[in-house]
């Protein structure tokens, strides 16, 4: 996959560091400051979650970052660190830490700014976001264009390659964002990772995805 000498597409010396397993055991430690000191969590809880009242109002920009360490429950860190785990340790492999690192933090934070926007322009200004899963589902969209024709088994039976799962995920985001009731699952945010994703890819990498797809399978 091709690199030029433009400045926003200029490598990082390759270097290998497990940084997908230290932001894994960072979200557990975040959660778990929760039960060692609940006074301590509730004050960064507050400051840490994306608040669109709080950016537009306060300007606490630093909430597009921090949002993504933070969790409501432990069944919800957990299944993001997973994915991150099934995902993230390949990806970071294949691109190295550096660029593995930027990718994840640029991601998230533009899934956290994209979903600013409209709570903003939509009058959800009391909203509060938080998670990684903006990040992971772009480490997802990743992992398919640099392994298309990894296989996964849903259900253990149902083989699916990584693309169609990205296909699958973003219809049933798009599904349950307009047509799901009472959830609090910010459907919105993962699709504007793989957005992030994708521009990603074309701006920083000059990689078009979905010809990645067609020329795998087309072959």
């Amino acid at each position: 996959m091709p690199r030029n000498s433009f400045i926003l597409r200029r490598p990082f010396p390759y270097v290998y560091r497990r940084t997908a397993l230290f932001i894994i055991l960072l979200n557990f430690c975040i959660f778990g400051l929760q039960f060692v000191y609940p006074e301590l969590y509730r004050y960064v809880f507050v400051y840490s979650v994306m608040s669109p009242k709080a950016v537009e109002h306060y300007h606490m920009y630093w909430q597009f970052i921090s949002y993504m360490f933070m969790h409501g429950s432990f069944q919800h860190v957990f299944f993001n660190m997973l994915a991150l785990l099934v995902f993230g340790f390949r990806l970071e492999k294949a691109i190295g830490s550096r660029e593995f690192l930027l990718f994840y933090l640029l991601c998230g934070a533009l899934s956290g700014f994209f979903s600013f926007l409209v709570y903003k322009y939509t009058g959800q200004m009391s909203v509060r976001l938080l998670g990684a899963s903006g990040a992971v589902y772009a480490i997802l969209f990743a992992y398919a264009v640099f392994f298309p024709r990894s296989v996964f088994f849903i259900w253990g039976i149902i083989p699916v390659p990584a693309p169609i799962l990205v296909l699958i995920y973003a219809l049933i985001e798009l599904g349950s964002h307009f047509f799901g009731r009472g959830t609090n699952v910010a459907h919105m945010t993962h699709l504007f990772g793989f957005f992030a994703a994708w521009l990603y890819f074309v701006i920083r990498m000059g990689i078009h995805p979905v010809k990645i797809w067609k020329d795998t399978y087309k072959r």
